[in-house]
């Protein structure tokens, strides 16, 4: 989601809430004047419900609602990136204006009975202003920090990367916007300082509990022979204990007699019929997503490995070699060697056009192209006396599995970067297995190739490929090491074949 979608979502919620409390104005006004408040009548003031109440309520609505989308979409976001600080703190101190002046002339038509319980009617409008100049200075702050929050949101979600814990605490944060829209829409509705404290109350709860269910709650509870009923009996059990500190705090703040049932009562509700299944259902698609994320990746690892096997090892540059080492032998020889690695040619592009399509083969068929692609690069390199290519591969393997032609990049790299046809070299390379345990070591030594030689600008798939795929199909079951000096490369693996 980017930032123009929480724009839209945030534009239709507050003009949705704008619009609903202008119906409600509209659909109280049948009959309303049957019904004088009782505070007028005992001011003995005439009450008309349209000057006395519907106007004054459409601007204080109006000026809540135009605030929000003044400060929300134009100036605190670039006020808080130091963009045009000086307009943007004239804008800020307009709006703080603006409410006041609409704020308190409201109060004076929808609260005019309070101006006689003043002896003095300047006293009285001094009363109703200052309220209505702390009620936008009220007003201003909760926009503000409900902006700040939103930025918050969005650097977390644009640099989770960079976070540790990222996640948990974009789920902070929207959990404090949650809390600070709905305090917004009691303060703007004119509810009392118990229901905010209740809502206060119960929101922090809810979102501590569903943070607490998904780090620690739900994935233990996964372990148990049936989750979902250990999952729920946990989170009644959490909830009664929460419930203690929850009232006193209640107590200690609010004077209403009634006041801890109520909570009890929000408490253990939200947090049984909201709190429980949000969290589950965040646990399971959050699950069903990164498996989701983990199988592509994997499907992609090996794709893109065997797409970059394939244009490395069979080249036009390699082939070319091939047939010219082939056709060499065949003018000295009776083509048996020919005929030989021309098998074991049609045996490496069998192997890739087939068998490396598929997830796991036996071991020993990896094991054979590996020895047929030495093979042919023994017959290139077989005229130069300064090549040592030494081999040490066991043969006799059990029915043990492994992902195609994950060997293959190491002997790749060594021939490509470690022989040299002008200077000596030399290139080792050891496999073998213990139960389960695969151990290939490859060392070779190291030559710069020539700015002419094809070679040098084919640079196959790379060992950051191999790293990946590792990581990716065996997590926590291998150790690679590899080291390098200015003259010899040196690799070695350990593979759990389990």
């Amino acid at each position: 989601m980017n930032i123009k979608d929480i724009s839209k979502i945030e534009l239709w919620a507050v003009s949705f809430i704008y619009g609903l409390a202008l119906l409600m104005l509209l659909t109280n006004a049948s009959g309303a004047n049957d019904n004088i408040p009782y505070e007028f009548k005992t001011a003995q003031i005439n009450f008309s419900y349209f000057s006395s109440y519907f106007l004054p309520e459409l601007f204080r609505y109006s000026i809540f609602y135009f605030s929000f989308l003044l400060l929300n979409f134009c100036c605190l976001p670039p006020l808080y990136k130091k963009v045009n600080a000086g307009l943007n703190l004239f804008i800020l101190l307009t709006v703080f204006l603006c409410s006041g002046l609409v704020i308190s002339i409201s109060k004076t038509y929808s609260k005019a009975f309070i101006l006689v319980q003043y002896e003095d009617i300047q006293d009285a409008y001094n009363r109703i202003f200052f309220n209505g100049f702390t009620t936008a200075a009220w007003l201003i702050l909760l926009i503000a920090i409900y902006v700040a929050l939103k930025q918050l949101i969005i650097y977390l979600i644009e640099n989770k990367e960079q976070e540790s814990n990222h996640q948990m605490k974009v789920e902070l944060a929207f959990g404090a916007a949650f809390w600070f829209v709905g305090t917004l829409i009691w303060v703007i509705t004119g509810a009392g300082f118990d229901v905010v404290l209740c809502w206060t109350l119960v929101v922090t709860s809810c979102t501590l509990l569903v943070i607490y269910s998904l780090y620690y709650l739900i994935p233990l509870a996964m372990q148990r022979p049936k989750p979902f009923r250990y999952y729920y009996g946990q989170v009644f059990l959490i909830a009664a204990i929460i419930t203690v500190p929850i009232c006193i705090i209640g107590a200690l703040l609010s004077y209403q007699r009634d006041f801890i049932p109520v909570v009890m009562c929000f408490h253990i509700g939200a947090q049984l019929g909201i709190s429980a299944p949000l969290a589950w259902y965040i646990y399971k698609k959050r699950n069903e997503t990164d498996e989701q994320i983990s199988s592509l990746k994997k499907e992609l690892g090996k794709s893109d490995a065997s797409l970059g096997f394939l244009k490395s090892q069979i080249n036009p540059h390699f082939l070319f070699n091939a047939l010219n080492t082939l056709y060499g032998t065949a003018l000295q020889e009776k083509a048996e060697r020919t005929g030989e690695g021309i098998q074991k040619l049609g045996d490496m592009m069998r192997f890739m056009l087939q068998e490396n399509m598929q997830d796991k083969i036996s071991l020993s068929r990896d094991i054979d192209y590996l020895n047929n692609y030495i093979e042919l690069q023994k017959f290139r390199t077989s005229l130069s006396v300064d090549i040592a290519i030494n081999t040490e591969i066991e043969e006799n393997f059990t029915a043990l599995q492994i992902t195609p032609m994950l060997l293959i990049p190491f002997v790749e790299n060594a021939f490509k970067h470690g022989i040299s046809l002008q200077s000596p070299s030399h290139i080792k390379i050891t496999l073998q297995t213990k139960g389960n345990v695969l151990y290939f070591d490859v060392h070779n030594s190291i030559h710069l190739k020539a700015d002419g030689d094809p070679e040098k600008l084919n640079s196959g798939i790379g060992l950051p490929n191999v790293k990946q795929r590792l990581n990716l199909l065996y997590p926590k079951k291998h150790e690679l090491l590899i080291r390098e000096s200015a003259k010899e490369f040196f690799v070695h693996l350990t593979l759990n074949l389990n």
